[in-house]
């Protein structure tokens, strides 16, 4: 019988954390502070889900965000390694096909959706809602990753990561907006308040 292990280790509790190669970080490292972002984005896109669950109007988007969130582990793992120990524990990386992906989507759903003259305000169905928060969080990453890539050189940022992480803030947006025309809840528009 396989002995269960302990959920806790208690190896963090002085303020460091391991990397995948076995450095000891501290817990405030621009490093983990990024892919503790990435995780919480994570988080957000399963709660998306969940109000997709017993709607089959959105089946296909619900299973290509179950997609994009394995892509969003990819991209954790990646950030937990150094740069130079990747290739040696296998890492997977962001493919480029996925990106493809996301600009194909983006294409299919904005032409289903009405045309854009002004801002709109986050909102509408829940899971419209939700993905203007997760829209918000994964603009946060790509900047922080891009913070990083600066501080520590260009080598440390995980392949694709900057190009995906952009294209996929644009594809929380044009789902959002396709959630709400398909199931008809009006978007809710930014009107500049006068003098």
């Amino acid at each position: 019988m396989v002995q269960k292990s302990k959920v806790y280790t208690r190896s963090g509790d002085r303020g460091e954390t391991g990397l995948v190669g076995g450095q000891r970080v501290a817990k405030s490292d621009l490093r983990i502070d990024l892919y503790g972002d990435v995780d919480e984005l994570n988080a957000h896109i399963g709660v998306v889900t969940t109000f997709m669950d017993e709607d089959t109007l959105f089946a296909q988007e619900r299973e290509h965000l179950f997609e994009i969130q394995s892509l969003l582990f990819d991209l954790g793992s990646n950030l937990a390694c150094i740069a130079s120990q990747r290739s040696e524990f296998k890492l997977p990386q962001i493919p480029r096909d996925s990106i493809a992906k996301l600009e194909q989507e983006i294409d299919r759903m904005d032409a289903i959706c009405p045309p854009l003259k002004t801002f709109i305000l986050p909102g509408g169905a829940k899971g419209a809602a939700a993905l203007h928060v997760c829209r918000t969080i994964c603009r946060r990453v790509e900047r922080k990753l891009i913070t990083f890539t600066n501080n520590l050189g260009g080598d440390e940022a995980p392949l694709l990561g900057v190009e995906f992480l952009n294209r996929l803030s644009d594809y929380f947006f044009v789902l959002s907006r396709y959630i709400n025309t398909l199931s008809r809840k009006k978007e809710i528009l930014w009107i500049p308040r006068k003098g």
